[in-house]
């Protein structure tokens, strides 16, 4: 087994252990579903971030050897993009290879710069950026941030997810001429159900 394979087998039992969770609940789409995944509680254990930052930096270095880009900036709407975001950039700090992070507000800063960009100092003007999500439903958090990042004058081509609800997120995103790459969806988790 090679050290992703494990990576990505240990991250999915620590995601069903801490984060994955069967019960009724209402999302914050305003959708119920019989299934909650809260990848909070795995990304900020020690291992969790550990493996969260290995497995997505590994997929942006793949992304950047396909598409011929350099990434250079990793975030995404806070709260559930901030410990991804964190861990990518510090593993990426740790290969030689730094990728700043940066946090989208959900409102603008209430005084001072009243920027919705936090950490842009470190990224040049322009540049090619990469959302981070925790979960994917309907997408929305995601484009939030994608369509602030876009705002503010920087290229956003990838959204990467810890976990795709595979209920229709993906496409909303897609929509926005945005790649995907989750590690896992629902299935990963349960089988699906008719």
């Amino acid at each position: 087994m090679s050290l992703m394979d494990h990576d990505r087998s240990r991250l999915l039992e620590l995601l069903t252990a801490l984060s994955f969770q069967r019960r009724e609940i209402t999302l914050a789409s305003g959708r119920t579903s019989n299934f909650y995944v809260d990848c909070k509680d795995t990304a900020l254990s020690a291992e969790g971030h550990l493996l969260i930052g290995r497995l997505l930096f590994a997929a942006i270095r793949s992304y950047e050897l396909s598409a011929g880009q350099k990434v250079s900036g990793v975030g995404g709407l806070t709260l559930g993009a901030d410990p991804i975001a964190s861990a990518v950039s510090l593993t990426s700090a740790l290969a030689g290879a730094p990728i700043p992070a940066f946090i989208v507000r959900k409102e603008p800063k209430g005084h001072g710069t009243e920027t919705w960009l936090e950490g842009g100092k470190n990224l040049a003007p322009g540049s090619t950026l990469v959302v981070v999500e925790d979960v994917i439903t309907t997408g929305g958090s995601a484009l939030k941030a994608v369509h602030r990042v876009r705002e503010a004058g920087f290229v956003v081509p990838l959204c990467l997810a810890l976990v795709d609800r595979l209920e229709g997120g993906r496409e909303a995103i897609e929509r926005e001429k945005l790649d995907v790459i989750s590690l896992y969806t629902r299935r990963d988790f349960m089988a699906d159900e008719t």
